[in-house]
This record gives structure tokens, C-alpha cells and sequence, in this order.
């Protein structure tokens, strides 16, 4: 897969094209996917995906996004699934001030058609180009008959009769439901990070756990609770647990939350190695214990849980 950063160099015989910010990379993004490489088998051409970076909202509105803006994927994971999906060309275009001002028309005419030279354009079922979102669908018809490329449009895919999209994916991880993320996403949610110091609590009730700094401080992070889950590590994988929360057994600070998971049958130190985690199932939610015995007593059964799920 070719990446480009600058599309002045932007080179692909015949661009079948999609737009759009892709989080999550969900099963309705492979329909899309799947739908370009079809095109393009038939006409002979390439397929090329056009994203941002960074997010818009954090152009247009730094200072609320850094506080609820909560990304599925970050731009090195979108990379990874788009390669995996077998796409020929992406373009990650840098999203500026200047360039949200640009009304669909010009935009089209001069990026797309001008520089890109696309034979197809490839619309979700609900995307909109341009400033205000004011290039419907129904608009680009129009433009496209003008400046002589395809355009096509493409319905939500359903699973279980539910509309997939990235909102309803953040939804499901927030409370807590990654085995129905997974079936959106079409593979398992990961967050990836490095190993940090934590208080080492753990160790004490032999359950040494490794504290997880996600990569991305955007990083969705899913409800609160214990999960079962996979581990990448030194490149290996372990099945593991972990907690989300603020371990309110031997915390009394609430605001004081963090990722830890302990590995099975592991006991190497890694501070500060990278790590990924993927979520297999949520186990329980966080709760407070009458003493450490207890907490433990809970830990061991969390963990042939875990197995058992694993």
C-alpha cells in the first residue's frame, strides 16, 4: 500500500476513491472497501482512500475535543487495518483551518478531479464534502456528470438489523460491551500503549500487574470493570486480565484511574516496553472489597473466569 502525506505526487492508474475519517475501520468501512476494489477489478483500476490528519474537531475546536473527543483507532492502526484490507493507495491529507473552509464544489473540482484524477467517487451511505456538509449526495450527481467521473453510492450494512458506525461502537465499548464492538468492528478492540510504575500493589497479593499508558491520550477507554484479554508483548502473545478503574479496594483517591493488567504466567519486568491489549470480555465491574483476602479470594476467580473465556 502506498502512503502519501503530500498529493503532489500522487500517482494510481484509474482512482476509484472513498473519503472520510474512517475511525475504527468497523465492518460498514470494509463494505465501502470491498465495494472500491470491486470497481476497480472491473474498470482496472486502483483503489485509494482519502482521510485527515489530525481529527477536524481538533482543528475547529481544540479545546472541547481534548476533552470528549475519544478515538477507536489511532492513525498508526488505521494504516495497519487499511493495509490488511488490501488497499492500494492512502492518502492522509492534512486537515488545516484553511482547508475546512473549502466549499464541495471547489474541493471536488480542484482536489479530487484536477490532482487525484478520479475515475469513481465511492460515498457512504451518509457522508457529506465540503464546508457545512453541504455536498449531499444528491448535489454530487450533478458535479460528477459535469466533470465526467462515477459516483456511487453505498447503503449502512446491517448486522443484527443495526446500523453500524463508529458512534454506536463507542457506545458499546463505554458500556462496557466489547464482544458487540468486536462483532462492529469486525475484530477484537485494542488499545496500545507502554508499561509504566505503578504502586506495585500487586506483587503483595501475587497478582503483579503491568500499569498501561495508552499510545494515544484519546484512545477510547472502555467502561470501568475487569476484562479478560489478549496481550502483545516482546512479540509474543499471553492471555491475561485487566482492571479499568481507580481500585477502590486499596485507592481512596476516585479521580485516581488506570489501566493495569496482570499476565498469566509471566514474570519478566517490562517498564517501559510497548504493549497491546485486546479485549476478549468483561468479566465483572469494579468493586470495593472488605480487605485484601477478599480482593484476592475475587482475583483468583476473576482469573479462571478469564481462562475459561480465553
Amino acid at each position: 500500500m502506498q502512503i502519501y502525506h503530500d498529493i503532489s505526487n500522487f500517482k494510481a492508474n484509474k482512482p476509484i476513491l472513498t473519503i472520510g475519517a474512517f475511525d475504527g475501520v468497523h465492518l460498514g468501512h470494509g463494505k465501502v472497501i470491498n465495494r472500491l476494489k470491486a470497481i476497480a477489478k472491473e474498470r482496472g483500476g486502483e483503489t485509494v482512500i482519502f482521510t485527515f490528519y489530525p481529527h477536524p474537531r481538533l482543528v475547529l475546536n481544540p479545546e472541547q475535543a481534548k476533552k470528549d473527543l475519544r478515538l477507536l483507532t489511532t492513525i498508526d492502526e488505521r494504516i495497519d487495518l487499511f493495509d490488511r484490507l488490501g488497499v492500494d493507495h492512502l492518502i492522509i491529507y492534512p486537515f488545516t483551518f484553511e482547508f475546512s473552509q473549502m466549499g464541495y464544489i471547489d474541493f471536488v473540482k480542484s482536489v479530487l478531479v484536477k490532482q487525484l484524477d478520479i475515475e469513481t467517487l465511492v460515498l457512504g451511505y451518509d457522508h457529506r464534502l465540503g464546508q457545512n456538509r453541504e455536498g449531499t449526495y444528491e448535489n454530487l450527481v450533478a458535479l460528477s456528470n459535469e466533470c465526467g467521473f462515477g459516483l456511487e453510492k453505498l447503503e449502512a450494512l446491517l448486522v443484527d438489523d443495526i446500523n453500524i458506525s463508529s458512534t454506536k461502537i463507542r457506545s458499546a465499548l463505554s458500556s462496557g460491551d466489547v464482544d458487540k464492538a468486536s462483532s462492529y468492528l469486525g475484530y477484537r478492540y485494542r488499545i496500545e500503549g507502554s508499561v509504566v510504575y505503578g504502586r506495585q500493589l500487586g506483587r503483595t497479593i501475587q497478582f503483579p500487574t503491568a500499569n498501561i499508558e495508552p499510545t494515544d491520550p484519546l484512545k477510547l477507554i472502555p467502561r470501568e470493570g475487569v476484562y479478560a484479554v489478549e496481550v502483545t508483548l516482546m512479540g509474543k502473545k499471553y492471555k491475561g486480565m485487566m482492571n479499568i478503574g481507580n481500585r477502590p479496594t486499596v485507592n481512596d483517591n476516585p479521580y485516581d484511574k488506570n489501566m493495569e493488567v496482570h499476565i498469566f504466567d509471566f514474570s519478566s519486568h517490562i517498564y517501559g516496553r510497548e504493549i497491546a491489549i485486546d479485549f476478549v470480555a468483561r468479566i465483572r465491574d469494579e468493586q470495593k472489597f472488605e480487605s485484601v483476602d477478599d480482593l484476592r479470594s475475587q482475583l483468583e476467580k476473576d482469573k479462571e473466569q478469564a481462562l475459561e473465556v480465553l
